[in-house]
């Protein structure tokens, strides 16, 4: 992620990024960048600053310093909900619409799009094949005759509808069990192979990112210390990546 060097213009870039709440400094000087197709994941304690370089790079929230590029542009020239809706966004708690049915839910940002009713359902239909939940047997089904397993795949369809080049993914499966998260990382593999979004996912669980992702950022009180492939991690001598290995092992 630091002073990589890449020939092909990456989908996201941070450039020296510091971000503050009130009077506390959350990152301290990021630079990095996420290339097109490639799942990046963050990890670290909580307070690092993972969710917040989330919220930076759909413009959730703005640097206080420093820069954040998406698809090589500045997120602050980026009109907000254009960028929102190029960014696909799954929650741990998923945050589904209770007065909608699961095919409205999934619906959401297509149909704020505008887009045509058989367009959504098409859309909707194909979807929820994607995450292997059959649309004659749950798009008509509400949120709370969901598992939680379900109402997670449910997140990344809703997520997925309007194609963005772009998904943002925090703490995504940590409210599971370990046999339904299992689950899940296989479906997300299986889906990432087949879709090559832009990933950027945020976990506590350094399994998971070695699981899911192509390198791992570590940050450690707002700053990013580490940031490689599995190897690369744990060969590294930095104390934040050694500390959150030996939690893992």
């Amino acid at each position: 992620m630091n002073a990589a060097c890449y020939t092909v213009a990456p989908v996201i870039e941070f450039d020296r990024v510091h971000a503050s709440r009130g009077d506390r400094e959350v990152l301290r000087c990021v630079s990095s960048h996420v290339e097109a197709g490639e799942t990046l994941a963050l990890v670290g304690r909580s307070g690092a600053g993972k969710s917040t370089v989330l919220k930076l790079i759909n413009r959730m929230l703005e640097p206080s310093d420093g820069s954040v590029r998406v698809e090589g542009r500045d997120t602050r020239a980026w009109d907000s909900t254009t960028l929102r809706r190029r960014t696909g966004y799954v929650l741990q708690e998923v945050g589904l619409f209770p007065h909608m049915s699961v095919g409205r839910n999934v619906g959401v940002v297509p149909t704020l799009a505008a887009w045509a009713p058989e367009r959504i359902a098409a859309r909707t239909h194909e979807l929820l094949e994607l995450v292997g939940l059959p649309p004659a047997e749950f798009e008509l089904r509400w949120p709370d005759q969901l598992s939680g397993g379900q109402r997670q795949r449910v997140g990344v369809a809703r997520a997925l509808a309007a194609d963005p080049p772009i998904v943002l993914m925090d703490e995504p499966f940590g409210s599971l069990d370990a046999v339904t998260r299992a689950e899940l990382h296989v479906e997300f593999r299986r889906i990432q192979e087949r879709l090559r979004k832009t990933v950027v996912l945020v976990t506590h669980d350094m399994r998971e990112a070695f699981a899911l992702a192509d390198r791992i950022g570590v940050l450690d009180e707002g700053r990013l210390v580490a940031c490689d492939a599995r190897a690369g991690l744990q060969a590294s001598s930095e104390p934040a990546v050694r500390l959150l290995l030996e939690a893992s092992a």
